[in-house]
């Protein structure tokens, strides 16, 4: 088989190019990398590398000292998906403001996230699509073939338009699903709901926002979350069944489980859910007429899963037990 033609860098024309790089080895990783990164230098655009401290000291290395790059740990920037989009658009913006006409960034979501909270990462991937086609990026995605779950490597072909290729080039890939449609497939697809597979603690029947944040302080009062992270938890459970009442169809249920790892609080109405599928990853409009609340409960959560099913849209959150 031939290797695939390789194609020249897009036009300068805004919005967000979105490219997957796959290698299998350091070297791979640079082939692709630097010479994406040296372009950017060249032609004085800000540019931008979100990278493990492995893979970042790698590339500090290969870069010239005279070489203006930003670099950034990964793991506090992938926290969780809503929030590492809203801090990136602002990392967007300001560089626009300053009059950025290009911006490059090299990012690697941390491969601890490749496991149950993987569902969520690649929501995230298929949203930036959309999410960051305000700015003028051009954005390359590392990903190791040889670390990374063959299942992780399908939702990348199906997230990233394209694909980097060594030199500076890319190809497109026919695997790649617009994000309408990939954020709508039925899920969680790999994290079973998020669910414990153990009856609930606290099963609420029709509650309301207060009973239901009751229901958290009273299941979580032994200060294992933090007052931080119970604050967040009930308030994105507030949130969730105040949407649930508003939006959905009755009847509207709260389940809770608290484990020693982990409190998790799935709320279900008999509803199909919103039909904007960047609900969450996204504030709807400015928030003046409502839209916030799911953004909301997604800027809170370690963890939250929305899963449309015979019985109705069930919204998940999971705060982690941190010790």
């Amino acid at each position: 088989m031939e290797p695939p033609a390789r194609t020249s860098p897009p036009p300068r024309t805004g919005g967000h190019f979105h490219q997957a790089a796959f290698h299998s080895s350091a070297a791979e990783l640079l082939a692709v990398v630097v010479p994406f990164l040296l372009a950017g230098v060249a032609l004085g655009e800000p540019t931008v590398v979100v990278l493990s401290d492995e893979y970042e000291a790698m590339v500090r290395d290969a870069m010239p000292a005279d070489g203006k790059v930003d670099f950034f740990p990964a793991a506090p920037q992938y926290l969780r998906p809503a929030t590492t989009i809203r801090g990136f658009r602002a990392l967007l913006a300001g560089h626009v403001a300053a009059g950025a006409r290009q911006v490059r960034l090299v990012g690697e979501v941390p491969p601890a996230l490749f496991g149950d909270a993987w569902d969520a990462w690649a929501r995230y991937e298929s949203a930036v699509n959309h999410a960051y086609d305000d700015f003028p990026l051009r954005s390359m995605c590392v990903y190791d073939r040889v670390r990374t779950p063959a299942r992780v490597l399908d939702d990348i072909a199906r997230t990233h338009p394209y694909a980097a290729v060594h030199g500076g080039g890319h190809v497109r890939q026919s695997t790649f699903l617009p994000p309408s449609q990939f954020l709508s497939l039925s899920g969680p697809r790999h994290w079973a709901g998020g669910v414990p597979p153990i009856p609930p603690h606290a099963e609420l029947r029709g509650p309301s926002p207060a009973e239901a944040r009751q229901a958290v302080l009273s299941a979580v009062s032994d200060g294992r979350l933090g007052a931080d992270a119970l604050d967040d938890l009930t308030v994105a459970v507030s949130e969730t069944v105040t949407n649930a009442h508003r939006h959905g169809t009755p009847p509207v249920t709260v389940r809770l489980w608290s484990l020693p790892d982990r409190v998790t609080v799935a709320v279900s109405d008999a509803g199909t859910g919103p039909a904007n599928p960047f609900a969450g990853l996204l504030p709807a409009g400015d928030g003046a007429r409502g839209g916030l609340g799911l953004w909301v409960t997604h800027q809170c959560c370690d963890h939250v899963t929305a899963h449309y099913g015979p019985d109705g849209y069930t919204v998940t959150m999971t705060m982690n037990v941190t010790r």
